[in-house]
């Protein structure tokens, strides 16, 4: 059923004041079903798979744990998960070598955007109160449990068009109390926590982005 962006918007106003997060009740709307062009199902679970393997590598060579031995696990699993020329650009140089310590700290960190992709796959229940990590042993095992592409996508179900939408707004919203809160402390954030939020908004927003690189998406609120 068509959700007004009008519509969408008030729903997330009255839940976030609800909860007694701080609002602003007139930020931009989200874009309309009839507007958004959300990402094909192949690409939403290539971008699952590519990031899940990157998340591995980069936390490898974060904990300082055989950087070449790691590499070559991994370049092996993008390739017979048939993601191997999935790659952003960031963890294209945690492969080749050319990483910097930044590029190991972004990627770690997208086990959040990951846990969006899923979230829209079907593969976990809820993400609507970002304030603890994902559940990164589960994250791991949605991938690793799975033998390659084809059993991995045989567990999803895409989540409809409006549900994403409704999600990403929630997000975006709350998006602006956690900035608010950096330039006002008094704002009010209850528990959420803005480094998850921020990271599960950017994979809800790359969802529905021309851009294929969700490090190139604005995240402005």
């Amino acid at each position: 059923m068509y959700i007004r962006p009008e519509d969408r918007r008030e729903k997330s106003n009255a839940k976030i004041k609800g909860m007694g997060i701080a609002c602003m009740e007139e930020l931009p709307l989200v874009e309309s079903s009839k507007e958004a062009k959300l990402k094909s199902f192949e690409e939403i679970c290539n971008r699952a798979i590519a990031c899940l393997l990157s998340i591995q590598l980069a936390e490898d060579i974060h904990n300082e744990q055989g950087y070449e031995e790691s590499k070559e696990l991994f370049l092996r699993l993008l390739k017979n998960y048939e993601v191997s020329d999935c790659l952003l650009e960031k963890e294209k140089r945690l492969f080749d070598g050319t990483y910097s310590e930044q590029d190991v700290i972004d990627v770690c960190w997208t086990y959040e955007a990951y846990w969006s992709l899923v979230w829209a796959l079907g593969l976990v229940e809820d993400i609507s109160y970002p304030n603890t990590i994902c559940d990164v042993e589960r994250a791991i095992k949605l991938v690793g449990d799975t033998d390659g592409k084809t059993a991995f996508k045989a567990q999803c179900k895409l989540r409809g068009i409006e549900e994403i939408l409704d999600m990403l707004d929630l997000h975006y919203r709350y998006h602006w109390a956690t900035e608010e809160k950096r330039l006002r402390p008094e704002t009010e954030i209850k528990d959420l926590n803005p480094d998850v939020l921020m990271e599960r908004r950017r994979g809800l927003e790359w969802l529905i982005s021309e851009e294929s690189d969700w490090f190139d998406i604005s995240m402005d609120t």
